[in-house]
């Protein structure tokens, strides 16, 4: 993976920008030795490393404000982090960059129940915004499988999505305003606890901008009642074909599940044996939940389970007590753990016409026989956001180039019948290359125009996005300190 030379003068310049970031945040919070700087020197996508330059860790969009004024003057680049999660290593540093992480802001700032918001902080998890109003009957749509630990920021950097954004939708979806903060110290509310902002939708340019914009400190998010009551039901099948052709035909029939999740023989297998949810040994499976009033769970369940006898199941189970429904999502939620534990991987991340879902299937099978490397699949099948799981040895010498080369093919497929290459882990520099694939030379160029107007001096995550021959006669501005 090509990354930019580091700036030699921008190095040079470590000793007096670690002095200038001591003067405006508490000592423990500025990490310049080389041997503390590599816990930060990658994220979820391990296969790329580097340990950055200094790492800051601010508590309030005031020390954010100071620590990316000082990153302006000085001309030093600058990489947002969350909690680390992301999987295209979206807060990869380079080795003349500041990471600028936000794990201690993570306080709750306001809750208003009558107009269903909360206002946080964005450090805080996923999961503990719905653990900060559940007790009053709501909860936070938003639930990426690692919801336990991802931070707001990154799911806002990445419009990130989970498994039940079928009916809920995506980050963007629940995002109501922002406190951002620009590359020069400016600091900027974008939205607020309404329902349409103002002006311009500045909003949705920030929301899945992967941290090109400017750094979100404070979050307005939209919170639900919790639902009367939810139920799944497992469906086993034969073949990946027919299950994806199941779905279609639920989505096809007008009714709307709150998710439908698909696993695949393999991650079935490895799921079972680390979750023990009593999954069935089939090809394929599928978990569709429903939620509601009881009768409104029924109805939908009996259309959902005779749309499935149609496609002749191997198994159908319909969930009868909540310790039954946590089991069959115990397996789900820990598939990328539960894959971890056997071999290296890549998760793939792109998005599809749920149509197209048996003949990608089948192209994926194909390609992994051809490329040698075997693949798990499990992904949002509602809405057609495919996670294929690409095993490789990381020891063995050119399985990861390999792997690489598999997974291109794998995103230029879903560009091809019509999707597209991110559904909600972003692009970082694992799709960076691929962006040619979807996107003219005019349509990059717009999107870059756009940055520009955020971040003349491309000092904001620079390396990401924009394929870097695309990006270099923006990136090599002379970035003298001011």
């Amino acid at each position: 993976m090509e990354m930019p030379v580091p700036d030699s003068a921008v190095l040079a310049r470590k000793a007096r920008v670690v002095e200038r970031l001591r003067g405006v945040l508490p000592a423990d919070a500025v990490i310049d030795d080389p041997a503390e700087t590599r816990a930060y020197e990658c994220d979820a996508l391990t296969a790329y490393r580097c340990p950055p330059m200094v790492a800051v860790l601010p508590a309030t969009t005031e020390e954010v404000s100071d620590v990316l004024r000082i990153c302006h003057e000085e001309g030093v680049p600058v990489v947002p982090r969350g909690s680390g999660t992301s999987l295209a290593g979206g807060a990869l540093p380079t080795a003349d960059c500041v990471i600028l992480g936000v794990a201690r802001m993570n306080d709750v700032l306001d809750t208003d129940y009558d107009n269903r918001i909360i206002r946080v902080q964005t450090g805080r998890t996923n999961l503990s915004v719905t653990g900060a109003v559940e007790s009053d009957g709501f909860f936070y749509a938003p639930d990426p499988s690692s919801q336990l630990a991802c931070a707001i920021a990154g799911n806002i950097a990445m419009n990130s999505g989970g498994a039940h954004c079928l009916k809920y939708g995506v980050t963007t979806n629940n995002l109501m305003g922002v406190t951002l903060v620009q590359m020069d110290g400016t600091v900027v509310e974008i939205g607020g606890g309404h329902l349409d902002a103002g002006g311009l939708d500045l909003l949705g340019v920030i929301c899945g901008s992967e941290g090109q914009l400017g750094v979100v400190t404070e979050a307005t998010l939209r919170i639900l009642h919790k639902p009367e009551g939810a139920r799944p039901v497992l469906m086993g099948f034969d073949s990946a074909e027919v299950a994806g052709a199941c779905v279609a035909d639920i989505i096809k029939a007008g009714v709307l599940p709150v998710a439908i999740e698909f696993m695949d023989k393999m991650l079935i297998e490895v799921c079972e044996d680390f979750a023990k949810a009593d999954y069935p040994m089939c090809e394929a499976l599928l978990i569709v939940e429903v939620e509601g009033s009881e009768a409104e769970i029924n109805d939908q369940l009996a259309l959902i389970t005779a749309i499935a006898k149609r496609h002749n199941p191997v198994a159908l189970r319909e969930s009868a007590s909540a310790e039954e429904s946590l089991r069959i999502w115990a397996g789900r939620k820990a598939a990328f753990s539960a894959i971890g534990r056997v071999s290296d991987y890549m998760c793939l991340d792109g998005t599809i016409p749920v149509s197209e879902l048996p003949f990608v299937l089948r192209r994926i099978g194909e390609m992994s026989e051809k490329y040698g490397l075997p693949v798990g699949n499990v992904f949002h099948a509602g809405d057609g956001n495919m996670h294929p799981l690409i095993c490789y040895d990381a020891n063995k010498p050119g399985d990861l180039e390999i792997c690489e080369e598999f997974g291109a093919e794998v995103l230029k497929l879903c560009v091809e019948v019509g999707g597209c290459l991110t559904g909600e882990h972003g692009v970082g520099i694992e799709k960076r290359d691929l962006m040619t694939h979807q996107y003219a030379p005019a349509d990059l160029e717009a999107q870059m125009a756009v940055k520009d107007v955020f971040d003349a001096k491309w000092l904001l995550n620079p390396a990401k996005v924009f394929p870097l021959a695309v990006s270099e006669p923006r990136r090599s501005v002379p970035l003298a300190a001011e």
